[in-house]
């Protein structure tokens, strides 16, 4: 019989050593009833611990299998849990080397900060990550909407903002429920994919059916003289939804594409909307769970009974506030004061990229925060190339250029279509309907360009 007291205290060591955390009491009580034979359900230990299910299914467990994920090197579960720490439990040679890791731990502002991974901020957030800050309660509201049969999350943010490590959660939590995943991203789409929506709809179905790992019969369901949205519905409710046992999530990134297709976009968002009906009368149709990401407001024409864009959840991700900023500094094993806080968030905007380029350069270049204010908007400093990127992206449209100027000398109003492009960019924020820019970098540096 495996001794469950000697694998729990072993475990909320490797925890703190490897991700710099300790458990919570309750996460503590998950952690050894997870040991047990015979398991309770969290219904039972949120009613014996006072606590309410939805935050222990939602909020405690997940963070729970991610730290313990980071700490044991490999995905963790309820059920596999017991056999991965036995495992390294009986390893000596990793025995000697937490012991002595144990004894180099240097607190730091009450967490076991004695080893972080300094990862690159650029792209998604790793799930395992150490270094994802989670904007509660967006990703528990997420966790247990997916689960709804009619499910349809629709996540807006600008460029850079966490959209994409989002939806890596909610898949991977929909991966727990044994859920099918697929996830698509239209970035990864050629161009002649565009060419219409019977190229763009065919290009979408075979990509879902390879992702579920069934055979293309496509052909079988395509009849040119039905129209793109008849045939990718028929063959969603006929086909792939049909052959699948448990729910499927869809994930969408990167809709902002299909803007430059008005007469693409228009069709695929009708058919989105019409899946969304379908669920309330085809009981087939709530195995699917619909998730889509996009950097703008939607300025395509559509009525309001066919658009997507006004039913399921809305998620509009915030910036940083300072204490999630303060969090993720000690992460990276900086200790910054409440000035130096205040002077990086009134740089950034507390924009998640340019706080994580920033917490990134100085710990491993191992300068201070005056001296990344000192040199943040020169052609020396660590936001260059984002800043050209930036400058580039204005320069390919000539009115976003002149009207990015206007917002530099006051507050604007601008054209819609304008004002959503500059916001999709993270250059400027609209506030009853008048533009000003995102943060003091982008104001220093277009300043001084322009």
């Amino acid at each position: 019989m495996k001794n469950i007291e000697k694998l729990v205290e072993f475990a909320l060591q490797l925890v703190a050593t490897e991700t710099g955390f300790s458990l919570s009491y309750i996460q503590k009580v998950i952690l050894r009833e997870s040991l047990l034979e015979n398991k309770k359900t969290y219904a039972k230990l949120a009613e014996e611990n006072k606590y309410s299910e939805s935050y222990i299914k939602f909020t405690v467990a997940p963070r729970l299998w991610q730290l313990l994920s980071v700490a044991l090197g490999e995905k963790v579960n309820k059920t596999n849990l017991p056999t991965l720490l036995e495992q390294r439990l009986e390893n000596n040679a990793l025995g000697d080397n937490f012991q002595t890791a144990q004894t180099t731990a240097i607190p730091t502002a009450g967490k076991n900060c004695s080893r972080y991974v300094l990862e690159s901020p650029e792209g998604q957030v790793p799930l395992a990550s150490s270094l994802y800050i989670e904007r509660s309660p967006i990703e528990q509201t997420c966790y247990q909407e997916i689960l709804q049969p009619r499910a349809f999350i629709r996540i807006k943010a600008p460029r850079k903002m966490g959209k994409t490590s989002l939806i890596a959660r909610i898949l991977d939590y929909g991966s727990t429920q044994n859920y099918h995943i697929v996830r698509l991203s239209l970035y990864h789409a050629g161009t002649q994919v565009f060419a219409s929506s019977d190229r763009f709809l065919r290009w979408f179905c075979t990509n879902v059916t390879g992702q579920l790992g069934l055979e293309s019969r496509l052909n079988d369901y395509w009849d040119e003289d039905m129209g793109a949205l008849i045939n990718s519905t028929i063959y969603f409710q006929g086909y792939l939804l049909k052959e699948l046992s448990y729910p499927i999530i869809l994930a969408v990134d990167g809709i902002d594409q299909l803007f430059e297709y008005p007469e693409v976009a228009s069709d695929f968002f009708v058919l989105l909307r019409s899946w969304y009906e379908e669920t309330k009368d085809i009981s087939v149709w709530q195995k699917l769970r619909l998730v889509m990401a996009h950097t703008v407001e939607v300025y395509i024409p559509l009525p309001t009974h066919r658009s997507p864009f006004n039913v399921g959840l809305a998620i509009s991700l915030p910036t940083f506030n300072q204490e999630q900023v303060q969090d993720l500094a000690l992460r990276h094993g900086l200790q910054l004061t409440t000035s130096e806080l205040e002077q990086l968030m009134k740089l950034t905007g507390g924009f998640p990229y340019l706080i994580r380029l920033s917490l990134y350069q100085m710990t491993q270049l191992k300068f201070s925060v005056q001296t990344l204010l000192q040199d943040a908007t020169r052609n020396s400093g660590i936001y260059q190339q984002h800043l050209q990127s930036q400058l580039w992206n204005l320069q390919q449209h000539p009115k976003l250029t002149d009207a990015f100027q206007q917002v530099l000398t006051a507050p604007t109003q601008l054209e819609i279509e304008v004002a959503f492009k500059l916001k999709s960019l993270g250059l400027v924020d609209v506030i009853e309907n008048q533009a000003i820019v995102s943060c003091e970098l982008y104001r220093e540096c277009f300043r001084n360009y322009f």
